[in-house]
């Protein structure tokens, strides 16, 4: 529906919308679209008042965190990577006619 400067929708907007109706009530009750009422009050420059907000949250600081004592805090990087690399296996070494081998073997698998 466009508003054709029709007063007697325009007052029973004004009257609707301060009585705190949504724009959607008032469009159903207008015969008229939701954004055609959203249009109009923008035009006449109606708004709600907003309201304060009503919680006011108390900001608290962050909890401190204390250091943890354990076993693996308590070594240096030093003896860690070193006590692993000890562990570690050294890779196998290949020869290159096992190399071949292994390739040979892994294209007859994929094809």
């Amino acid at each position: 529906m466009p508003w054709a400067g029709d007063a007697k929708d325009i007052a029973l907007l004004k009257k609707l919308w301060s009585a705190g109706q949504s724009a959607a009530q008032i469009a159903r009750r207008l015969g008229c679209s939701r954004n055609a009422v959203c249009g109009m009050l923008t035009r006449l420059s109606l708004k709600r008042g907003h309201k304060s907000p009503t919680a006011r949250p108390k900001i608290r600081p962050a909890p401190k965190l204390r250091p943890t004592s354990s076993a693996a805090c308590a070594r240096s990087v030093a003896q860690k990577v070193s006590l692993r690399t000890a562990e570690r296996e050294q890779p196998k070494e290949f020869t290159r006619q096992q190399l071949y081998a292994i390739l040979a073997e892994a294209v007859r698998n994929t094809g």
